[in-house]
This record gives C-alpha cells, structure tokens and sequence, in this order.
C-alpha cells in the first residue's frame, strides 16, 4: 500500500506570556487551510496532536494542556490603522475540535512580536533600537490590541530581566492595551450582559450564589471562593486531581454562559470550551505559590483562582487577567468587592504562580458601565522556527 508523504509548512513555534502555540502566516498555509472551515480545523489538530485519548500530545506540537493547545494565524490587515490580522484558535485536547470563539491574552503578546518577525509590519515603522507599536485587530472577537514591542539593532528584542510569574526565565517586556474590550464583540453585547453587577446564579445540582457574569476581555463568571468551598489560595493539584469538582465547575460555567446568552442549550457548551471562563476570588490570603516562594497578603488587592478548557489554570489567562482588571474597576462587583472596594485604576492579583498587575479604565456611559482601555506587561520569544510537518 502507498502512502503519502508529510506536507510541510512552515510555522513558529512560539510562547508568549505564559502559554505557546505554533504561529502560521496566512499566506503560508495549504490553500485549503486559508478559509475558515475543516480543512484548517484537520489541520490544526494534526499539528498541535489532538484529539489524543492519552491526553498526552506525544504525536503533535501541543503539551496537553489548555496554554500548550493554540494555533494562530496572522496576515497583513486591510483595515485603516491596523497592521496586522491575529487569528487565535484553541485545540480541544481530547475532542475533535477547535474553538474559535474567544481570544489568548498571552498568545497576544507573541503576535506582535511575530508581525515583525514574519515580515508583516512596513519596515519604515521599526525602529534601529525603541519600541514598535504593532496595531493587532483580533478576529476572533473584533477588537484592537496595541503591542509595544522592543526593538533592538532592527529585531524584536527577545530576552531581557522583565519577570514574569508563571515563567521560569526573564525576557524583555511588551506592554498591551486592550482597546475597548468591554464587550466579546462576537456577541455585540454589553459589558454585563444580564444588566446587573451581580447576579444570583443557580446551578441545577450544585445551588444558588452571588456571580459577577462579565463580558470584557473574555466572558467570565466570577464567584466568590468561600461560596464554594474554597480559600481562593488554591493551586492546580489541589482541583484539577478532583474529578467531581471539575465536573462542578462546569455545570457552572454552563449555567453562566445561558444567562448571558452565550449559548442556547447546555449541549452547546460541548463546543464552545474556550469560552466563558470560570473564576473565583477572594480577599488577599498569603500561601505559597507553586514556584515555592510565598505571596504576602499585603503583597496583593485579592486573590484569584480561574479555569481554562476545564482545568485550573497554572498561572492566570491574558484575556482574564483583562477582565479582572475591568471588573476591580466598576465598584460592586465581587471581584471590586474581593479587593476592598471603591474606585480602582488598577488591581494587583494573586494567581497560582504568583503575581499579576492589570490596569483598567473604566467609567459610566449613558447609565452603562464601559472600559475603555486595559494595559498589562508580559513577555514573549521565538522557541523554534522553521517548518512543522503533518502527515497528508
């Protein structure tokens, strides 16, 4: 029997913040990859390894976990003062599917850094040594994100002594500004899709509490950890080796996501993993990351816990550190409540890995809360380049 040999392609494998993915250009993908549809979903998965029963990835890219599970697309942008186009697309570990509904905070940072890589950006606006501002339109939810991206003797500067929690090794800093992130621009609603600061959600078989159910960045439900039994100082072993309480924190996420009207039946979530994310919060507690080092109380504003593809994230997600941040800046939501209250710019968090700091802008339109702009730092860097190869 013949068989056909191996398509290459060529990619970048890249992290960016605290998760990594193989970065493609558009126009570098097999014709039939260059549209939406299931010859770019096969492919995709074939790259990262998925749907793998072993949950594993031996036969992929992806490290089987829901930061190691990413593609991204990029490609010049036709919209006025926009550079480039960034597709993001999270790959479902043991399922045949790729979400497209939402966007990785953290892979944001890498496509900035990629645009000017991959030759995507005019060269008249990268400097000889500064910073280029690398103007990102995200496709999947419709918005603008601005990178400062660190210039070095013409190149994307790549290491450095910014430190970021939840990665091992220093690297040079690029700042994000999230551009008017207070709806999913999917879904064209907004900021607090039910209306309210917070709701009283109940989860059939699980009960009713206080949520916070918020559309900014990316939707998130926000509960109280003490509502649910937990400290708020968690770390990943602690849920994600507890079947029966994963199991709990979707029926929640289910529930959020029907009242606000993210989906229309429960079954709908089977294919929509990405999105929304489930978080809970708590006042500063000092605890020991999982790195070794201890988070002080006074250290931190609050402390939060989230999960992403139904597993407790190991550090915090960029998207919901984006809506943290919006959230702490409209008084009486739980996650301003968690943080003392009033007027915030600014949050500090504690995450399972350590530390976050997130800026918001937020105010009162016409009766409506909106945020207008977002900012926080991380890092990104090449790992590899050259091509990624999938059997035909």
């Amino acid at each position: 029997m013949a068989y056909l040999p191996q398509v290459k392609i060529p990619a970048t494998y890249m992290r960016g913040g605290t998760s990594k993915g193989v970065f493609f250009r558009l126009q570098d993908l097999p014709e039939p990859c260059q549209l939406p549809g299931e010859a770019r979903d096969q492919l995709f998965m074939r790259v990262i390894g998925s749907p793998d029963p072993y949950s594993a990835h031996i036969d992929g890219m992806g490290g089987a976990t829901s930061s190691t599970s990413k593609c991204v697309i990029l490609s010049k942008s036709a919209r006025p003062e926009h550079d480039v186009d960034y597709l993001y697309g999270q790959v479902s570990i043991d399922k045949a599917f790729v979400d497209w509904s939402g966007n990785c905070g953290n892979l944001s940072t890498a496509a900035g850094a990629f645009a000017i890589h991959a030759g995507l950006i005019d060269p008249s606006r990268i400097p000889e040594s500064g910073t280029c501002v690398v103007r990102i339109w995200q496709a999947n939810i419709h918005k603008t994100i601005i990178a400062h991206v660190p210039i070095s003797n013409g190149q994307v500067q790549e290491t450095g002594d910014f430190e970021l929690d939840g990665v091992t090794f220093p690297a040079a800093e690029i700042v994000l500004e999230f551009l008017d992130p207070s709806d999913d621009g999917e879904e064209g609603g907004s900021m607090f899709p039910t209306g309210n600061l917070v709701d009283d959600l109940d989860v059939p078989g699980v009960g009713a509490f206080k949520a916070t159910l918020i559309a900014a960045g990316i939707p998130t439900i926000f509960v109280n950890a003490e509502d649910i039994g937990y400290q708020g100082t968690e770390l990943r072993e602690d849920i994600n080796a507890d079947p029966a309480q994963l199991a709990r924190f979707e029926q929640i996420r289910v529930a959020g996501a029907l009242r606000m009207g993210l989906i229309k039946s429960a079954e709908e979530a089977l294919t929509r993993q990405h999105t929304p994310k489930v978080a809970f919060v708590s006042p500063p507690k000092s605890y020991r990351a999982s790195s070794g080092k201890t988070v002080e109380a006074g250290e931190v504003d609050l402390l939060v816990r989230a999960l992403s593809m139904g597993k407790l994230h190991h550090a915090m997600m960029g998207t919901c550190a984006v809506a943290i941040g919006a959230a702490a800046a409209v008084p009486g939501t739980l996650v301003n409540l968690a943080a003392g209250g009033g007027e915030r710019q600014a949050v500090r968090f504690g995450h399972p890995s350590g530390t976050l700091r997130v800026g918001a802008e937020a105010g009162l339109v016409d009766g409506g809360w909106v945020v207008t702009k977002a900012i926080m730092s991380r890092s990104a860097r090449i790992l590899m380049e050259g091509w990624v190869r999938v059997p035909a």
